[in-house]
């Protein structure tokens, strides 16, 4: 699939889970309040701040708490999720996978949750973002990476199945190319989310607009399949996805 007509897809999905997202999203929001909260503790210049598909505005948000005299500049390629934010906010209606705006100014805050992933070669877009930051600026990035769904993986091939997941980028592409002098933090962290059965489980996948696969969907017996055969399955008869989530601050 081309990348152009990948992102009209992964856009659409978007568009459509606009209104519902934010009920759906509690490890988003999440993990852009511990992004925020890991940019106040290194410290951001004055200067051009940029949320970077932003969404529905859950780390725009939570940095401008964190800094009342900040605004932010929201920018997403989906105008749904665009027309939800306080008519004070500052918007930018921009398909990234084109690039980034040309500003007059070089952003001092790049700062982007759950957005890089989506876009085409996330490796050479994260170069790209670093060389637009102001020398002094701060790169700010959580993404899903290589290792998510350890239970969605196994429990594919042990079905025989196809697995159906969105493929993610690894840490070790992502980092490859980082001078160890500009990398203030690389950090991993864990997130396992659990229900009674696994429609439940990948239902807030869905919500959000993060259903969408390069891959065709998968027929209804071969998710009976893997509902019976789910790997990690307690006690308390409760399905398990673990999420690896990549944090990473880059100085410019």
């Amino acid at each position: 699939m081309k990348p152009t007509a990948w992102q009209d897809r992964v856009l659409r999905g978007f568009d459509r889970a606009a209104e519902r997202y934010d009920r759906s999203a509690q490890l988003q929001r999440s993990v852009a309040w511990r992004l925020a909260q890991l940019c106040r503790r290194e410290g951001i210049p004055e200067g051009l701040w940029v949320d970077l598909g932003t969404g529905t505005g859950h780390l725009a948000r939570a940095l401008e708490h964190l800094h009342p005299d900040r605004t932010v500049l929201r920018v997403d390629g989906s105008r749904a999720m665009l027309r939800g934010h306080p008519d004070h906010a500052e918007v930018l209606h921009w398909d990234l996978a084109t690039g980034l705006p040309g500003w007059r100014e070089a952003p001092t805050l790049l700062a982007s949750s759950f957005c890089l992933h989506w876009l085409p070669e996330p490796q050479r877009v994260l170069q790209q973002w670093i060389q637009r930051l102001s020398p002094t600026g701060l790169l700010a990035v959580a993404l899903p990476v290589e290792g998510c769904f350890p239970q969605w993986q196994e429990s594919a091939r042990r079905c025989g199945v196809r697995c159906t997941a969105l493929p993610f980028p690894s840490s070790d592409a992502l980092l490859n190319n980082i001078p160890k002098q500009q990398l203030r933090l690389a950090r991993q962290v864990t997130y396992t989310m659990a229900s009674p059965s696994l429609p439940l489980l990948l239902k807030p996948l869905r919500r959000i607009g993060a259903g969408t696969s390069p891959q065709s969907p998968l027929p209804l017996r071969d998710w009976r399949r893997l509902q019976q055969g789910w790997n990690d399955r307690q006690n308390d008869g409760q399905l398990r996805l673990t999420w690896v989530i990549q944090l990473l601050l880059i100085r410019g």
